[in-house]
């Protein structure tokens, strides 16, 4: 049973003003626990904050600049994900002996119940999605939360010790983890994203090996074989913890493997099917990839196979992610909006099985572009470049000999284009290989537009 923090005697400021920031305060309220709201955005008043939510009608809100005279006021800093961990306001209550905590570790401290978490760079949502989908099968308390879109700290006070929590987590929840000990961990992939605001590889690696830290001796975590980095940290984290491994490309003695089309599992002493890629609801090799870790996770937690099997026959592509919208005229439109870095987008391109018009771009996080290009590979036909990476986008084309490419200044251009572009037996396909903040507020955002610009056009 995990011992639950006492806060009751200690002040805390929540940090941000979003959904995260809402469900940290609403759990610290739950518990009589005194708090203070900051907001950064000197744009916010008091009175903006107050209206998002009734939690804030009654506490001390700052924004703009954390005033000096309130750093000593506090034990705690809750901040929501979206915000850095080196900014100066943090940087000085971390030197007045504040601890910073982020939602997830706030939520860690009131919930109870076992919990499995997964990150990496990419697959995260569909992997977490399936695991929650295969874990109701199995048990009847199961909570899907975290950088999925719906706050730990939402659900902490509801969860009993019969609960399972399949939590998605990303690198900048993990990098104010404490105490956090997820039963079982995942670490699907890491490839270079996000280096805006981890600055380097190196802590961006740190940040997504630490959804092991709290982990005891023994316990389980899942991770790819065929990722150099992940192979070099199973090799560290073997004599501490029981690492199952999963992999797309060569048969394993201890984990889940895919070969001539079929994934088998080799967690138990023995070799079993667990379905024929052909069976599942799911396009490429990224979510045979997906679904590997997913039934590893769940049979390592005692999930049955033919549960996880019948799971696995009815499971389909999350929204945003690959995902099929419509036929017309002959051609398919597929809306992968979630595809928000270069490593991620190559998913998709990969997954395209016929002429493809691409369209990309958005907000810059740094990265480079040149192992996307050379993922079309002659299947791209036109790619349509919107947001603010679409001249840096361009550039990197011309420096590698890609043409075929314009600007639209919209994402509705961009679909009207390669309207105009695709021919019957073709595809359009929206995988930015970009964050979405430039022009819209997330990518859940971006893509729902996208679809609903798609089926105007039938």
């Amino acid at each position: 049973m995990r011992t639950k923090l006492d806060l009751k005697q200690k002040k805390v400021l929540v940090v941000g003003t979003g959904i995260s920031g809402i469900a940290a305060a609403k759990l610290l309220r739950a518990n009589h626990i005194d708090f203070e709201i900051y907001d950064g955005n000197d744009k916010l008043s008091r009175e903006d904050v107050r209206l998002k939510s009734e939690v804030f009608s009654d506490c001390v809100i700052m924004t703009g600049a954390l005033p000096e005279e309130a750093l000593s006021r506090y034990s705690y800093a809750v901040l929501s994900p979206g915000v850095p961990t080196d900014l100066p306001e943090i940087d000085a209550l971390r030197a007045r002996g504040v601890k910073i905590w982020g939602e997830i570790e706030l939520a860690w401290a009131f919930s109870s119940g076992d919990v499995l978490a997964i990150t990496g760079t990419n697959g995260k949502t569909t992997t977490t999605t399936l695991v929650g989908e295969i874990l109701k099968s199995f048990v009847k308390d199961v909570r899907v939360v975290g950088n999925i879109g719906i706050p730990y700290t939402s659900v902490a006070e509801e969860t009993t010790e019969e609960t399972v929590t399949v939590a998605e987590i990303s690198s900048f929840q993990l990098e104010t983890v404490e105490r956090f000990a997820p039963q079982i961990s995942a670490i699907l992939n890491i490839t270079p994203d996000h280096l805006n605001r981890h600055h380097t590889m190196e802590n961006y690696i740190a940040a997504k090996e630490c959804i092991t830290e709290g982990q005891a001796k023994g316990q389980v975590c899942v991770l790819n074989y065929e990722d150099r980095v992940l192979r070099e940290f199973g090799e560290s984290i073997g004599k501490k913890l029981r690492v199952v491994w999963f992999s797309s490309v060569r048969r394993l003695e201890n984990g889940l493997y895919l070969e001539d089309g079929k994934i088998y599992d080799a967690t138990k002493g023995e070799t079993r099917l667990v379905c024929a890629v052909d069976a599942l609801n799911l396009l490429g090799k990224h979510n045979y990839e997906n679904v590997m870790a997913a039934a590893a996770i769940a049979l390592c937690y005692g999930v049955p196979l033919k549960k996880i099997q019948e799971v696995l026959a009815k499971f389909t592509a999350v929204a945003h992610r690959i995902e099929y919208v419509a036929e017309i005229d002959g051609v398919k439109y597929y809306n992968d909006s979630k595809g928000t870095n270069p490593d991620a987008a190559i998913q998709g391109i990969r997954a395209m099985d016929r002429k493809t018009c691409l369209i990309g771009g958005g907000y810059d996080k740094q990265s480079a572009y040149e192992e996307w290009i050379e993922a079309f590979d002659g299947k791209v036909k036109k790619l349509v470049l919107i947001g603010a990476t679409a001249k840096k986008i361009a550039d990197t084309c011309r420096r590698m000999g890609f043409t075929d490419y314009v600007f639209a200044d919209s994402l509705e251009e961009a679909v009207d284009i390669c309207r105009r572009e695709a021919q019957s037996g073709e595809a359009v396909l929206l995988s930015p290989a970009c964050a979405s903040w430039d022009m819209f507020e997330s990518y859940e955002q971006r893509g729902d537009l996208f679809k609903e610009m798609v089926r105007k056009l039938k």
